[in-house]
Order: structure tokens, then C-alpha cells, then sequence
């Protein structure tokens, strides 16, 4: 988690970096990398980061929240959000009906999982029981009638399923399979159900101290991605335009087995009227200031971010002053963000105070960020919206909890006295982390505009 330095090494070499990170392997020492992680390799330690969060994350969360028992009912095809995180690799979706169940037994004895399906973790996975003991009845033959009798027998007091107004990573228990719970468990059970909404943002966002080592090497391939993008091997003045970039990223991540949880995207900030240069505002020209916003997935987790670039006209050789002095004021205000970032703070608490102090320190702030994990807008607290200044009504209400990850994402108002003292709006983007009482950036962030050479 060390500021950001060059990045001359190949992109290969950074996915083999980051992976050899994740295994455990020591980063550096000779000219060849370790090879990116086979598919095998993935699924082995995405598996051990499982294990590591069921003995840690799940029983500190579900005692958190009072939670005596989870259920998590879903059928192929129409998997609950929060399914795929509670899974081991490789799994593809939900064998026809699976339930899975998570019953704290307290103490060190720590939460029971328990997986209500006739076919186990089906036939791609021989490894299910060692994460879920098989709880299916030879002698009963309907899955709903098991369930029931397993509720009965732990008796718990509050039953937690995934029904939320607010957060859609907690609402994916069905109309349908919501009846069924009801009617196998009968009036006296069913009135104990209650909403695993806190469980389930609680569970997704918190990140486990393997992710967290990870996290670095996966962002660090996303900045090296960026410069990638932004070089001369790329981009041809006058004939490239951003549309190629975006298909450049694609077909980049194609070729590294990588994927992406949104399209890259592309934009151009220009001298001149409107900014856009005319018909042509699609195509990159000498003095134009590009900005990016990528975001790729690895290992189950997710990257976020936006950086800027500049296109230097015929001797030039960096950025107009006022481009500078227009990202010197994008820190000041990730300066200003996370340092309102406090553990029991809400994100609409966070949003208000870092807004305050940005206007009292001369800024033209917009906040609008977010979680990241294993979805790129995560389960968490939001902190605004690009349309929500005032607070986000339920998800900015939510507190920030230690180890969760946060895309930074925001913007500022900076008038370029290059370009006739026209005002821009300038995003930045870059993920960090909130651990252990303080905001770490996870690979560093942007503090000079790239130049495209």
C-alpha cells in the first residue's frame, strides 16, 4: 500500500504481479514475472478466501446484527445477489432449488452451514461439502419440508432472509419462494423472519485480510492499464478516437483473461466552444485533456477508477498550468473526503461535513462515492450521488464499518485561464481502503495529469 511510483513494466507483468501477490509469492527478483494465475489456481484461492471469511467475517457480522439465523433461498437462474459470495469455485448458478443455511452456534463453536439441495453443489463441484454440511432427507423428498425441520430443531429467534426496501444486494428472496418459506414454517416460525438487510450489506462489504492484501495488485493493474491506454502506442493525434480506446481496453482484457464489470469509457475536455470541438469531438487532438473511467474484475473483486491524460500540442512538453492547478484542487478535495471518513459516521454525515469543509476552503466540490468489492457500486454506505448533494436518502443512511473498500469518486469546478478562464468540471476516481481507523489508497492516486508521448 505504498504511494504510487512509475509504471514501465508490461501489463502482463503487472496481472502476473498482482497474481503472484495473491498467492503469496515475493514480489520482484528477476526479468521474467510468475505467470498469471491458471484458472485451477483461481478457484483454489478465491476458495481459501472463503474459508477465511466464514471463520471470521460471517460470525462477527451475524452477531453484529443479532442474527440467530440466515437463510438464503434462490433457484437456478434466478440467483440471490448475495449467492455467488457465499459459493466456492467453480460455481456456475444455483442447482434448480438451493437453499443454504447459516445457524450461529456461538462462541467458538462459530455459525453451522448448512445447504438444503438434492444435488449438493452439483456435479462441477466435488469440493461443496467441505464449506456446506448436505442436509438433504433421503427419507423426505421435499427440500421445504427439511428446511422447516431444521429451523425447528435450532429454534432460533430471529430468522434473517434477504428482503430489503433499500439495498438491492439484500433483496433477492423471490415473491414466490417467500410464500413457500412462509407456509413450510407455519405462523410461529414465520413470525420470527425478519429482514437480513444489515447481514448482507454487512457480509459483502467487509473485506477479509487476504482481499485486503490482494486489493493493491489488482488496482495496480488498473492504473498500469490506464498508462497503457494513454501512450502513443495507442493514440494517433487526429485519427484515434476514444471509441478506440474503448475497444482497446476490451480487447486488452480479452487477451489477459480479465473481465470488466461496466464498458470502459472515454472523454475529451478541449479549448473552444462547448468544449467538443465541433463534429469531430469523438477524435483526439493536440491539447486535448482525456479522462477515463475503468474498472476490471479479477479474482471476484473489482476495480474503479478515472484518471486524466493530456495531449501535448507541437513543443510542449507538459500540461497547460491551469490543467495542473485544476487536479491539484481534485487532491485537495480526495484530501478533504477522506478525512471525514469515520467509523458509526453515515455516508450522508461524511458527505455533509466533507462538502462544508470543501466550500469554506474556496472548492466547487461534487461527492458521489462508493463501495467497492465484489460489485463495483458495492454494498456499503453511499457518500452522495451525482444528482444527491444533500444526502442519500437509506444507503447514505447506513454507518461506514472498518475494512471496506471505497471508490473515491468525485468531482471539482476549475476555471483554466489557458483556455479563455472556461470552467471545467474535473473527475477523479481512485480505490482506496478504511482499515484500522485510517483511509489507505490502494495504489496510490493520480498527482500529475499523464502526458501521451
Amino acid at each position: 500500500m505504498r504511494p504510487r511510483t512509475p509504471r514501465s513494466r508490461a501489463l502482463l507483468g503487472a496481472v502476473a504481479l498482482a497474481a503472484a501477490c495473491a498467492a503469496g509469492f515475493p514480489a520482484g527478483g528477476g526479468d521474467e514475472p510468475p505467470p498469471l494465475l491458471a484458472r485451477r489456481e483461481r478457484a483454489a484461492l478465491r476458495n481459501a478466501w472463503l474459508k477465511e471469511r466464514f471463520e471470521t467475517i460471517l460470525p462477527a457480522v451475524m452477531r453484529r446484527e443479532g442474527i440467530d439465523m440466515w437463510v438464503v433461498v434462490c433457484r437456478e437462474h434466478a440467483e440471490d445477489p448475495v449467492y455467488w459470495s457465499l459459493v466456492p469455485e467453480p460455481s456456475m448458478f444455483a442447482w434448480r432449488l438451493t437453499m443454504l443455511v447459516f445457524f450461529d452456534r456461538g462462541g467458538a463453536a462459530g455459525v453451522e452451514r448448512l445447504s438444503v439441495n438434492r444435488w449438493g453443489g452439483g456435479d462441477l463441484h466435488k469440493d461443496f461439502p467441505a464449506f456446506y454440511a448436505p442436509a438433504w432427507a433421503p427419507e423426505s423428498l421435499d427440500p421445504w419440508d427439511r428446511l422447516a425441520r431444521i429451523v425447528r430443531e435450532r429454534d432460533p429467534k430471529r430468522i434473517a432472509v434477504n428482503a430489503s426496501d433499500t439495498f438491492a444486494f439484500a433483496d433477492g428472496l423471490s415473491a414466490a419462494n417467500r410464500d413457500r418459506l412462509v407456509r413450510a414454517l407455519g405462523p410461529g416460525l414465520a413470525s420470527r423472519l425478519v429482514s437480513a438487510e444489515r447481514l448482507a450489506v454487512g457480509w459483502l462489504e467487509a473485506r477479509s485480510a487476504g482481499e485486503l492484501a490482494f486489493y493493491p495488485g489488482l488496482v495496480a493493474l488498473t492504473h498500469r492499464l490506464v498508462r497503457e491506454v494513454f501512450s502513443s502506442a495507442n493514440i494517433t493525434p487526429g485519427r484515434t478516437t476514444i471509441d478506440d480506446l474503448e475497444w482497446r481496453v476490451l480487447d486488452r482484457l480479452d487477451e489477459l483473461n480479465l473481465g470488466t464489470w461496466f464498458p470502459p469509457m472515454f472523454y475529451i475536455l478541449r479549448d473552444g466552444p462547448g468544449g467538443t470541438g465541433g463534429p469531430d469531438g469523438r477524435v483526439i487532438k493536440p491539447g486535448d485533456l482525456l479522462r477515463c473511467d475503468i474498472g476490471i474484475s479479477y479474482l471476484g473483486l473489482v476495480s474503479d477508477v478515472q484518471e486524466v491524460a493530456y495531449v501535448p500540442r507541437e513543443g510542449e512538453t507538459e500540461a497547460p498550468r491551469g490543467l495542473r492547478d485544476a487536479l491539484a484542487l481534485g487532491n485537495r478535495l480526495q484530501d478533504i473526503l477522506v478525512g471525514e471518513l469515520r467509523a458509526g459516521r453515515t455516508g450522508n454525515e461524511i458527505l455533509a461535513a466533507a462538502l462544508a469543509k470543501a466550500r469554506a476552503a474556496g472548492l466547487v466540490p461534487r461527492i458521489y462515492s462508493h463501495p467497492i468489492g465484489y460489485h463495483g457500486h458495492g454494498a456499503g454506505t453511499r457518500i452522495g450521488l451525482p444528482d444527491m448533494q444533500d444526502g442519500v436518502p437509506g444507503m447514505g443512511e447506513y454507518p461506514l464499518f472498518p475494512d471496506t473498500c471505497f471508490a473515491i469518486e468525485l468531482g471539482v469546478a476549475a476555471k483554466i485561464p489557458e483556455w479563455g478562464g472556461r470552467e471545467i468540471q474535473l473527475a477523479l476516481e481512485e480505490d482506496a481502503a478504511f482499515t484500522a481507523g485510517r483511509v489507505v489508497w490502494l495504489d496510490g492516486r493520480q498527482t500529475e495529469i499523464i502526458l501521451v508521448k
